[in-house]
């Protein structure tokens, strides 16, 4: 399966299923959960830690894998805790999006990496 041949959703079931079979419900509670995404983020990037913004870019196949499979646990347990949570990602995300659209309107922030609060400042109307 890839991302064009599984749904959100899919995935999400499938998480479920892995911990109740295991019975791992008892500890997915949404503390544990942040701690453990916090946790998978630091080995992702313990990765890039030393490398150059050119070396980053250029990862041996064992190293890139490596980085997947971090990247794969944060996914994971983000899955688990919008299990937990009853979130429905999906919609989520998308309203994220739309806030961030809102928040970095292209047109003054294209090519900039200010927070959005910079924007506000200089007198925008986000």
């Amino acid at each position: 399966m890839t991302d064009q041949t599984i749904t959100l959703h899919e995935l999400k079931e499938r998480m479920a299923a892995f911990v109740r079979e295991r019975d791992w419900e008892q500890f997915n509670s949404p503390k544990n959960l942040s701690m453990s995404i916090a946790i998978e983020a630091a080995e992702l990037m313990e990765h890039f830690q030393w490398l150059t913004l050119e070396q980053g870019q250029e990862l041996e196949p064992e190293v890139l894998q490596e980085v997947g499979e971090e990247l794969a646990d944060i996914v994971l347990y983000a899955l688990s805790m919008a299990n937990s949570l009853q979130i429905d990602l999906a919609e989520t995300v998308l309203a994220k999006m739309a806030k961030n659209e809102r928040k970095y309107p292209q047109e003054q922030v294209r090519g900039k990496a200010h927070k959005y609060t910079y924007y506000q400042k200089q007198g925008g109307d986000t």
